[in-house]
Parts: C-alpha cells; sequence; structure tokens
C-alpha cells in the first residue's frame, strides 16, 4: 500500500494495509474482520485467489495478505462472536478494525457509579472529551500482535499510532480465535 512503510514487518504492514482499506471507506463503519495468510503460500496453493486478489504478478516478497471475511454481526456481542470463530491452518493471522468512542485517562473520575452498559455508553457519548477512535487489531498464530489506532479528529495516515500493546483486550480475544 502507497502509506505502508517497507522497513515494517510484514504484520505491520498488514495492520496499516487494513487501516488504509478502512480509511477509504470513511467513518461510521461497522467492525471488519480479516484472515491474514502468508502471501507466497497463497500464491503457491491458490493461485486464481492470488491472481483475483491482484497478487499473481506481484514481487516475490514475504508478507501477509488480508481477507475481509463477511460480516461481522451487530446482534450480538463482540466477544461472543469471536468466541465461535475457529480458523483453518491456511490462516496465518487474523484482524479486526473496529470504530469507538473514547476518553482521556482523566475521565475516569468523573464516571457515574453504577451505570449499565447502555447508560455508560450513552454517558460517553455525551462527554465533552470524548474522541472517535478506529482500532485495527492483529495477532498471529505465533503470539506476534500489533495494532494501529486512528482518531476521527487527526484523520491523516501520518498521525496512525502503531504498537503491539495499544488495544491488548481486543488482541487477547483475537488470539483465542487460533486456541484448541
Amino acid at each position: 500500500m502507497s502509506n505502508t512503510p517497507m522497513a515494517a514487518s510484514p504484520l505491520t504492514r498488514a495492520v496499516l494495509e487494513i487501516d488504509e482499506y478502512a480509511s477509504g471507506l470513511g467513518w461510521d463503519q461497522p467492525a471488519r474482520l480479516f484472515a491474514l495468510v502468508d502471501t507466497a503460500q497463497l500464491r503457491t496453493q491458490e493461485p486464481a485467489l492470488a491472481a483475483q486478489l491482484g497478487l499473481a504478478d506481484g514481487p516475490e516478497t514475504t508478507g501477509l495478505t488480508p481477507i475481509e471475511q463477511d460480516e461481522v454481526p451487530t446482534d450480538k456481542p463482540l466477544d461472543e462472536f469471536l468466541a465461535t470463530i475457529a480458523w483453518p491452518g491456511a490462516v496465518t493471522g487474523c484482524a479486526l478494525t473496529i470504530e469507538r468512542l473514547m476518553l482521556p485517562p482523566s475521565a475516569e473520575t468523573q464516571v457515574p457509579e453504577d451505570l449499565d452498559e447502555a447508560k455508560l455508553a450513552q454517558w460517553v457519548a455525551r462527554h465533552p472529551e470524548r474522541q472517535e477512535v478506529r482500532m485495527t487489531v492483529a495477532v498471529l498464530r505465533d503470539g506476534s500482535r500489533e495494532s494501529a489506532l486512528r482518531l476521527r479528529e487527526k484523520d491523516s495516515p501520518t498521525e496512525v499510532l502503531t504498537g503491539a500493546d495499544l488495544v491488548p483486550g481486543l488482541a487477547q480475544a483475537l488470539a483465542a480465535t487460533f486456541e484448541d
């Protein structure tokens, strides 16, 4: 992808590629789930699919190809949905991109007690310091993790924050999809 640093690890490049793809779709999008497959293996084992994805004539590099999966259901909690996933052996990793509202750490002391999940979401949505964020989190079978965070107010490829432990809970939930 055009804004992906070539020196980055294959997992970082995949996360940034997914972030760039999601950015092109605009904001207020549903969660999106991706399988991550080894690009070289994909070319060898599934040449027709590689051609369909525009990878057949690409340079022979080690990398990961994100393949978007069916829609993530909106009628059940994300953690329950993720608990139903089992990946075939050809899938090296997976990634999820999701939008959420977040508050700065300073707002934690302001949260009213005894709010259920729905009322807490309403309170956060009305908070003056709330920020919309798109999180893209990926994990590999070997335990490697990477994340990209993009704030709506700083919606630029040069403002995307990356790191392995930015969204540890979501990374853990994705890693659990590879457990037996």
